[in-house]
């Protein structure tokens, strides 16, 4: 893999944000999840250098069905800035992610650095401050969602935005791996699960994370929000709905998106 490559598959994913039309994938120019992230490094660099200002990470592909689908056997990872969090309750502009889908997740945020070659839970359980309930709003710059992990973790793992509640809860206080979610719009039940089916505990994605994070050169840090993975099916909204995200323990959560423009 070259450097003309990866800055190849970088200024398509660019193109898609700048024109808002998705793109062809970039797995005919990347080869490999080591390819991938350095794509996802080099799209991370050029927006921190444009003053976007990183928040945290989230863990992607946590259900076994999902790395079932794209044939991998572990999680990928993302990048979060500050700019993409909404408050709780906001309303999502109208084509400000692309080919939108929703999912439930719990949020860890930390008041350590995890900087080890290897971590332990105990790590990261000394290293969160606390935890929220959380939806992601995930979107994909590749047309369609015709991904494979290459394409997907190229592309930021398919981030878009997120949106954490407002009621922190200490870990200890909460069942991580039991904790029921469901995931509503206006009522109606669209997505259930638990803690245990993001990686069988949301700790052991964020555990991955860590070591991950180290060995690709950018480790959390005290600060860092880390969104641990679906706790059940992604959903796609409609313009005009409104989910609402109940986790046992965690409290809720809720996002609208905007109606279209006539």
């Amino acid at each position: 893999m070259t450097e003309t490559t990866i800055e190849a598959a970088a200024e398509r994913i660019l193109g898609a944000y700048a024109s808002g039309v998705p793109c062809e994938p970039v797995r005919d120019l990347i080869d490999g999840a080591g390819a991938a992230y350095a794509v996802q490094e080099r799209l991370t660099e050029g927006w921190l250098a444009a003053g976007r200002r990183l928040a945290g990470r989230k863990v992607g592909l946590t259900s076994a069905a999902v790395q079932a689908q794209l044939g991998v056997d572990s999680p990928d990872f993302g990048v979060l800035f500050a700019d993409m969090a909404v408050p709780d309750g906001a309303e999502i502009p109208a084509g400000a992610v692309m080919q939108t889908k929703a999912e439930a997740e719990v949020a860890l945020v930390l008041e350590h650095d995890l900087t080890f070659e290897r971590h332990t839970v105990a790590d990261v359980i000394r290293a969160t401050a606390f935890v929220l309930p959380a939806i992601e709003i995930v979107g994909s710059r590749i047309r369609d969602w015709d991904i494979t992990l290459a394409d997907t973790v190229a592309d930021n793992a398919s981030s878009g935005m997120y949106v954490l509640g407002n009621r922190p809860a200490r870990l200890q206080d909460v069942d991580l791996r039991l904790c029921g979610m469901v995931l509503e719009r206006r009522g109606e039940q669209l997505s259930t699960g638990t803690g245990a089916a993001c990686l069988g505990h949301p700790l052991n994605a964020a555990l991955w994370l860590a070591d991950t994070a180290v060995r690709l050169g950018r480790p959390l840090r005290a600060g860092d929000t880390v969104l641990t993975g679906a706790l059940g099916p992604m959903v796609a909204p409609a313009p005009g709905d409104v989910l609402e995200a109940r986790i046992d323990g965690l409290g809720d959560v809720r996002v609208a998106f905007a109606k279209e423009a006539s």
